[in-house]
């Protein structure tokens, strides 16, 4: 039998790898992102996209909630993510980049 320091051990491990998978997924998503803004800036265009940003948080609203997660983190979590997007596609328009800098209200 599994003694409870043991368990809390391995549900601890699980948490450590699903952290650095969140980071990697964050880390490629960014790439992606910075690629959209440098393509943006040369083509003078906006850096947020109010509807998409809707649409992105409506779908992932419905994944959360398929998925027993609050869709109300779902939009907070998208939010803090978008504003960070926005942040680098802002540095791409020769704007530098603030700490202070608004979250999106979508």
């Amino acid at each position: 039998m599994t003694s409870p320091l043991d368990q809390l051990a391995q549900f601890r491990s699980s948490i450590d790898n699903l952290d650095a998978i969140l980071l990697h997924t964050l880390a490629e998503r960014f790439k992606v992102t910075q690629a959209v803004g440098k393509l943006k800036a040369e083509n003078d265009m906006p850096p947020s996209d109010k509807a998409r940003e809707a649409r992105q948080i409506a779908r992932l609203q419905s994944l959360a909630e398929e998925n027993g997660l609050d869709p109300a983190f779902a939009e907070k979590f998208l939010n803090f993510i978008v504003a960070e997007v926005i942040r680098h596609h802002e540095s791409f328009r020769g704007n530098p980049p603030t700490e202070t800098q608004e979250m999106p209200n979508t």
